[in-house]
């Protein structure tokens, strides 16, 4: 049965590129993103995961996990961070998880016959402290990840969860928000958004960001 969102994440116990990982224990209180690659010394693959060790200050800002997750042992898992610190030009700061026996990919659902009846699919999940799966994108083998959404998409969730908005399309930290149309009462729009709101119709109202100074 494939994961939707909402769901809690499905924990597992799995060796990586850093030792035995109990996936819930590993998260602890934090967010996490997981994502999964088809094989080690792919070259897409290679690229997302020298760009996300390079992003580990954005991650940690928003404190964010992150795990990835390839079907081969960790000791070849150990020699593609040796290949990607190098072409990359960055040091591997994260955990990889060795899924030889598939166990991961089958939890997560990361085995799609019509694409490969043995490799596991190119998905990232985004999973907050409660370990409920909040995002999942699924990739094609051509087309390398976004990470700059990824991070946007943290972005809306943390700032959604807190404040009763919703963020619009194409937006990144500091646009305006859409105040959500379920909050109709005056006063309490009042008191949660101070700055004002501006109402393009009755159903779209736009406010400044409520916790950018």
């Amino acid at each position: 049965m494939s994961l939707r969102l909402g769901d809690i994440a499905p924990d597992f116990e799995q060796d990586s590129s850093e030792g035995r990982i109990r996936f819930h224990e590993w998260l602890g209180d934090s967010w996490g993103v997981l994502f999964s690659h088809p094989a080690d010394f792919t070259p897409v693959c290679t690229t997302e995961l020298g760009l996300t060790a390079k992003l580990k200050d954005e991650f940690a800002k928003r404190g964010v996990k992150v795990i990835a997750l390839s079907v081969d042992p960790a000791d070849s898992h150990l020699k593609w961070i040796d290949d990607i610190n190098e072409t990359q030009n960055t040091r591997v700061n994260f955990p990889i998880i060795a899924d030889a026996d598939r166990k991961v990919s089958l939890l997560y659902d990361l085995i799609h016959p019509n694409a490969s009846a043995t490799a596991t699919v190119r998905s990232l999940f985004i999973i907050d402290p409660q370990k409920k799966v909040r995002l999942i994108i699924t990739y094609p083998a051509s087309t390398g990840r976004n990470f700059d959404e990824i991070l946007r998409v943290i972005d809306s969730l943390q700032l959604t969860d807190k404040h009763l908005v919703a963020t619009p399309g194409n937006w990144k930290h500091g646009d305006d928000v859409v105040i959500v149309p379920s909050l109709q009462d005056p006063e309490e729009i009042k008191r949660r958004f101070p700055k004002g709101f501006r109402a393009v119709r009755p159903y779209l109202r736009l406010t400044p960001q409520p916790d950018k100074a």
